[in-house]
């Protein structure tokens, strides 16, 4: 069976968030994306503690589509350095995890 993932990226917003799930469905990356707004990230970068307001995606994809998805956030995300994480669950319905299959090319 191959495996599913839940891959989760922030964005800076709302529209970003839809353009790149909407685009990762296009391409038959992910079978489905939830976006959160409101989530509060406070993060260091270049020596400096930062505060922002950032939405966040989650993708459902498999194992197999997991290098081309990467790939595809890192090319088309708006940050220099994107929050790209895959989530493996360990348990999940058999025919949930064919309906990701099945929506992914």
């Amino acid at each position: 069976m191959n495996s599913i993932l839940i891959v989760i990226t922030t964005l800076p917003n709302i529209q970003e968030a839809k353009t790149l799930g909407r685009s990762l469905l296009d391409h038959g990356l992910a079978a489905c994306i939830q976006i959160q707004e409101g989530v509060h990230s406070i993060y260091r970068w270049d020596d400096q503690i930062c505060e922002e307001t950032e939405v966040l995606l989650s993708a459902k994809t498999n194992e197999t589509s997991w290098p081309a998805l990467e790939s595809y956030i890192v090319e088309h995300h708006p940050y220099d350095l994107p929050e790209i994480i895959a989530l493996s669950p360990s348990q999940y319905s058999e025919a949930y995890g064919a309906w990701v299959s099945k929506e992914l090319k």
